[in-house]
């Protein structure tokens, strides 16, 4: 009775929310009135989501379909959670639109596929619930209709699902074929007995590529920028939501990752790739939007690159930290415009050189150190310098003069940050994930050096910018990626308004979208 109780506990928040779907066509109901029904049921949806998170070792099983794990249930109650602020939000962001209506219910509809998606313990289960999230997730990304970028971004991202879908359902078919059983679980048993076989590194490998290409890694990142034309509830939902799904599925078959060298590669070259050439963008670009965009790309890179070297508990909680930081960026995206313009108005001085070169030296000891205080069994050595790296601009000193105090200050603060983020990371391996890390050495050492790479090219951008005027250019365009992707797109999958806005000359560069036009 206790198990049966706690499976319909656990599948309430899908169940609520397609009911929200459900209202959301019914006439009789104001939209007034819609969006208070709608905030109750998520209400009732998170209290659901918090007695599953807290089920602990009685996580429900509905084997072979759905199952809660303790990632999956943590995830399912930070959407919930973020859906209830996006939807309160929402309600006053878009008062007086004409098309609040399909709004909810599509908000509601993609939120009930995550959360099928995040139960998900089958093969089928798995596709059906990723591809109706995509589905569903077009009427948001096309909810102002009369914007060709919206629509561009709206079928590149279709197009990107599509061969995703075929890629995952390739690697159903080969792991049912070798395991006998499309059940997620039967596949974790059957590679613990007898191990990886040359059709499941297929499988593998499909499913990389999948993700690869519903995570927006590049050269197929383009949408993700694009859809800033988007209500700013919409990108909130995608950045801090749906595109971070990607992760978790990775995170999910982390038992067939691990023994999966070649799929692991291709997470390493894609994640660090994505991760160095998005970051290096971000810096040239001056719209906060689009600059929140870039951002996403690059974390998603990292995110990725986590999963490829083995580190899932740090990703697992990369991925959460992501999530709440991206909802409130964009949903306080004004406060951030107002605040860039002050800084802008005061000037910007570059730091002092010694200290980009300090900073590394400090920051990889300061990882370590912590690592050894907090921790007997944490992430390897080449981990650390990647943290250390990624987080020396921490330590940079401003240019600007000032007191030996005022330096030291600066320099104390960077110092707390770095020990707090490291031991944020380190509570990871604390969390009851039920998740087991599998680190390779040789990816690892591949990492470190994109990372140096990328540290190096920050430096001297601050010691000799007009050193890189050339890749600047490159750099804003965002190396031209995009342009091939949609050139390609637009030729083999047309779609028929492209032809007519293309001629009337309302698309111009598909690299520099407009945003939204409101706070």
């Amino acid at each position: 009775m206790t198990h049966l109780l706690f499976a319909i506990v656990a599948l309430m928040p899908a169940l609520l929310m397609l009911a929200g779907m459900v209202f959301s066509l019914l006439p009789v109901l104001s939209v007034r009135r819609l969006w208070h029904v709608f905030m109750g049921l998520s209400g009732i949806a998170v209290i659901c989501a918090v007695i599953t998170a807290c089920a602990g070792p009685q996580f429900p099983e509905f084997h072979p379909w759905l199952g809660a794990t303790p990632i999956g249930s943590a995830l399912a109650l930070l959407v919930q959670l973020l859906c209830s602020v996006i939807a309160a939000f929402s309600a006053r962001y878009l008062d007086g639109e004409p098309r609040q209506r399909r709004f909810i219910g599509a908000l509601a509809g993609v939120l009930s596929a995550v959360h099928l998606l995040l139960m998900a313990d089958h093969w089928l289960v798995l596709i059906a619930a990723w591809a109706l999230v995509g589905v569903v997730l077009q009427q948001l990304l096309c909810f102002y209709r009369d914007r060709p970028f919206a629509r561009l971004a709206a079928h590149k991202k279709q197009i990107a699902d599509r061969f995703a879908d075929v890629l995952l359902i390739n690697a159903a078919a080969l792991a049912w074929t070798e395991v006998g059983s499309g059940s997620l679980s039967d596949l974790w048993t059957h590679i613990g007995h007898q191990g990886m076989s040359v059709i499941l590194q297929l499988s593998a490998v499909c499913l990389v590529l999948a993700v690869i290409l519903r995570t927006a890694l590049l050269p197929v990142h383009g949408w993700l920028i694009q859809v800033m034309e988007a209500p700013t509830p919409v990108s909130a939902l995608l950045h801090a939501g749906v595109v971070n799904l990607g992760g978790f599925v990775l995170i999910r078959f982390a038992p067939l990752l691990e023994h999966a060298m070649p799929a692991r590669t291709l997470l390493v070259v894609f994640g660090l790739g994505t991760a160095v050439l998005a970051g290096l963008v971000m810096l040239t670009r001056i719209s906060i939007k689009v600059r929140l965009a870039w951002s996403t790309t690059a974390q998603m890179g990292f995110l990725v690159l986590e999963c490829g070297l083995g580190l899932y508990t740090l990703a697992a909680l990369h991925l959460i930290g992501h999530s709440l930081y991206k909802a409130q960026a964009f949903l306080s995206a004004s406060t951030v415009v107002r605040q860039t313009r002050l800084h802008a108005m005061h000037g910007t001085v570059a730091p002092i050189p010694f200290s980009l070169l300090l900073a590394p030296m400090v920051a990889i000891p300061t990882v370590l150190l912590i690592q050894s205080v907090l921790s007997d069994a944490a992430w390897p050595w080449w981990w650390s310098a990647i943290l250390g790296l990624a987080w020396a601009p921490l330590l940079w000193l401003p240019g600007q003069p000032g007191s030996v105090r005022a330096t030291c200050l600066h320099s104390g603060a960077g110092l707390l940050m770095v020990a707090g983020l490291t031991a944020a990371a380190l509570l990871a391996h604390a969390l009851p994930f039920d998740i087991v890390d599998a680190p390779n050495h040789l990816l690892g050492m591949v990492a470190l050096i994109g990372m140096a790479a990328l540290y190096v090219l920050l430096v001297v951008l601050q010691l000799r910018p007009r050193a890189l005027r050339g890749w600047r250019r490159w750099s804003y365009a965002g190396f031209y990626l995009d342009e091939s992707f949609t050139r390609m797109a637009l030729q083999y999958w047309p779609a028929r308004w492209i032809p007519r806005a293309l001629k009337s000359g309302s698309i111009s560069a598909p690299t520099a979208p407009a945003e939204d036009g409101r706070p």
